[in-house]
């Protein structure tokens, strides 16, 4: 048995949808479908999803703003909205869903916005919380995290690593900060079956047909408990697929063990 998971920033999904969105998740067949940045509340949104799919949405309090989705074919034994911590719960990040092996996660985390205002912020407290909650749900069952990270790691996940040193997303808080995922145990799927590849972005600025010289950032990303590393099969960047600034990421796990599929 395997389970596909894809996470995709659609940069608003009321946006997306009339972008492809829906033939994509017709195509993909995702068995679960992590969302970030839908930027609207479910009664916004024209269009349901199929049948097969539970839906939890985590919109930010803000309307048009931030805000998570999740939408999983696998048996929900409970989900949570959040980190547990109000200063960071107020904007739809973080969606935890516990499946039957594993806990499902989405999340968007915060960007550090130009002149890096809130790096502060998302370096000193967000990435040390949410890794501290990922630790935590791991006390149960393996985690698998996936979504918007708004970093790219080290300088090959980004095509300009000289010039963006200090812009938000690849200053040296942010990359400490994945490099304690990393520490913490956490796998980041991609590299692992991919250490070496050149050009693998899933972002790209609107400006200078960045995504059409390909001069794009690797912040999205499926990251795994270690003990779910042997039942990675697939991991893999969907570049082909438009409609938002991001493109869909994703692995693909095997194991005899999965129920519910």
């Amino acid at each position: 048995m395997s389970i596909k998971i894809i996470s995709w920033n659609v940069n608003g999904i009321r946006a997306c949808l009339k972008k492809g969105f829906a033939e994509f998740v017709e195509a993909e067949q995702p068995d679960i479908l992590c969302l970030q940045e839908i930027k609207a509340f479910p009664a916004q949104v024209p269009y349901e999803f199929p049948s097969e799919y539970q839906v939890i949405w985590n919109p930010a309090k803000k309307p048009g703003y931030s805000g998570t989705l999740m939408a999983t074919k696998l048996p929900i034994l409970r989900q949570e909205m959040g980190i547990g911590i109000e200063k960071h719960d107020q904007e739809g990040r973080v969606i935890a869903v516990e499946h039957p092996d594993f806990w499902m996660v989405t999340v968007y985390t915060p960007n550090s916005k130009n002149e890096l205002q809130r790096l502060p912020y998302r370096s000193e407290e967000w990435d040390v919380d949410f890794l501290a909650y990922m630790k935590k749900l791991e006390q149960s069952k393996p985690v698998v995290f996936c979504g918007d990270l708004n970093v790219a790691h080290q300088e090959i996940d980004l095509a300009n690593p000289r010039s963006n040193h200090k812009n938000a997303g690849f200053t040296d808080e942010e990359r400490a900060g994945f490099d304690n995922i990393v520490e913490a145990g956490f796998v980041d799927s991609f590299r692992a079956l991919h250490p070496d590849e050149l050009g693998a972005y899933s972002w790209w600025s609107y400006r200078a047909a960045a995504r059409t010289r390909n001069v794009g950032w690797r912040i999205d990303y499926v990251c795994l408990s270690p003990t779910l590393r042997p039942d990675l099969e697939q991991a893999f960047i969907r570049q082909d697929v438009m409609g938002s600034d991001h493109c869909p990421v994703g692995a693909v796990l095997h194991s005899t063990k999965r129920q519910g599929i």
